[in-house]
Parts: structure tokens; sequence; C-alpha cells
């Protein structure tokens, strides 16, 4: 189970942006989180995975608080998660190959032997060509991008995704496979997932269950 109890949290001191929110994501379960933009929705999002220190509050994945942030979190729990972005230009380095991106999680954990056949599969997951891996950023579409983003955040199997405004900056049709892809995913590992936005018609078709930000305030 995936547990954020009591988080405050922001970027400046003394000036939370989440104040006391409480939220849980079972195993194999779609949440999804709505709220207007502004309102902490991604801010917790980050806290939940492992990605923000909060000032207040714990998260506990799988039956343990967690022990660190960012880098500093145990291998064991930073691992555990999959996040993905709105924007996938922000979460790109933009000198990387495709390939190279979606690979980052496996050298930063010291799996590199892996990297050619696990980018083939993540690649192929999420439907992208042979043809796409060698380029970068720049020369490819927003989509194209997010796609990688998606296989990067799958490529270590997670036991949790989030996915933060994942489809914000995508086309119905890209929109549509992204979903699929996750949702396939799910399907064969059992992973929870914690799906923010503010599209209400999009997470209410894609999840088993919304909660919207004021049900959560302190």
């Amino acid at each position: 189970m995936l547990e954020v109890d009591a988080i405050t949290a922001g970027y400046e001191r003394h000036k939370p942006v989440v104040r006391g929110v409480s939220l849980t994501v079972r195993p194999g379960e779609s949440v999804g989180l709505l709220g207007p933009s502004g309102c902490g929705k991604s801010t917790l999002a980050r806290v939940a995975a492992l990605l923000h220190r909060p000032d207040a509050g714990r998260v506990v994945v799988d039956g343990t608080a967690a022990a660190g942030w960012r880098h500093r979190a145990p291998r064991a729990q930073r691992t555990a998660f999959g996040v993905v972005f709105q924007q996938p230009r922000l979460s790109a380095d933009p000198r990387l190959t495709l390939s190279a991106l979606i690979a980052e999680p496996l050298r930063a954990n010291g799996r590199a032997d892996e990297v050619p056949e696990k980018v083939r599969e993540s690649a192929a997951r999420v439907g992208l060509g042979d043809e796409l891996l060698g380029r970068r950023p720049h020369e490819v579409s927003d989509g194209q991008l997010q796609r990688a983003c998606v296989a990067r955040a799958l490529i270590l199997e997670p036991r949790w995704l989030v996915c933060d405004e994942m489809t914000a900056m995508l086309d119905a049709s890209t929109t549509a496979a992204l979903v699929r892809v996750v949702e396939d995913y799910r399907a064969d590992t059992g992973a929870g997932l914690l799906a923010v936005g503010h599209d209400k018609a999009l997470l209410t078709r894609w999840c088993d269950r919304t909660v919207h930000w004021s049900e959560l305030e302190a």
C-alpha cells in the first residue's frame, strides 16, 4: 500500500502549498487526483514518489515509512516508483538520445548490461520504433518524447506509478495510446497508480476512483 499521511509541504519556509493532506492507494488500484491548477496536487505527487521532502507527515511504501528523499531514499524504495511528468521537454536531458533517456534508470542502478534488451522491450511497449531511438528530444514530437518518458518510467518494472498530468500536452490519439500502455502494465503487474490531473472526464474513465483536492485539505 502507498500511504501519504498528514503531509504538509512547500518550496519556501513557512509557506506550504500542501497542508495536512492524506491519501492512500492500494496495490493494483488506480486513483485519480482532481483539482485546479496551483492547488498543490503536483507537490503531493512528488512527495508521494519520494522526490520532494515534506515539512511534516510521512509516506509509507509497502508498509515501510520512507527513509529518505530523492537520491537519499533507499534503492528499494526509490526504484519502487515510476514517474511521468506533464512536460516531457523539462524532464528529458536534451543531450540524450531517446534510447539513452529510456535507459537512464538502468544505468543509475548498476544494470547497464541489461540496457539493449530492456530498452527495446520498453520502447516497443509504448510504440516507439527503432528509427526514433537514435534521435534527441529536439528531433521528435512532444508525443514521441512523452512515449519515451513513459518507457523510462516503466523500465525498472515499478510497483507504483505516479502520473502527473501525463497527457496534458498530448493529442487525443496519443493520450488514448499512453493511457492504454499504463493500464496494460497495471493489468500485467498489479502496480498501483496515482494519476494527477484536472480533466475529470479522463480521470473518471481511467481510474477506479477519483478524489477531488477539496476533499483532502485539512
